[in-house]
């Protein structure tokens, strides 16, 4: 079963789960694989049982067992379309755009006095 079908509950359990199944199968201990990944083994533990940890802690036990590389599958480096880039001249877009409202017109604020 994939990610895409599984609550956001669920997907820790299931990269836990995955990421234990490495450990094995290169028969790794968990003392092994925190001291490898600079984690200490509750961490390690937490991560594994689908617990809460931080994104941090995971690039650590993804790079000691040689599997960061990994994380371009799940998110590539985004480039830009041939419109976008004729849009842009060249220059890239440094930030996301919002919609305005329009403000009230002064014939507004006339009405207010």
């Amino acid at each position: 079963m994939g990610f895409a079908e599984l609550s956001d509950k669920a997907v820790p359990l299931l990269l836990g789960a995955r990421i234990q199944r490495e450990r094995l199968n290169r028969n790794l201990t968990q003392a092994a694989l925190a001291a490898r990944a600079g984690v200490g083994m509750r961490t390690l533990r937490y991560l594994e049982a689908g617990r809460q940890t931080t994104v941090e802690t995971l690039i650590r036990i993804l790079r000691a067992l040689d599997k960061l590389d990994a994380l371009d599958a799940v998110l590539p480096e985004p480039g830009l379309s041939p419109l976008q880039l004729a849009k842009l001249k060249g220059r890239e877009r440094q930030r996301a755009g919002t919609t305005r409202r329009k403000t009230g017109t002064q014939g507004d604020c006339a009405s207010l006095t």
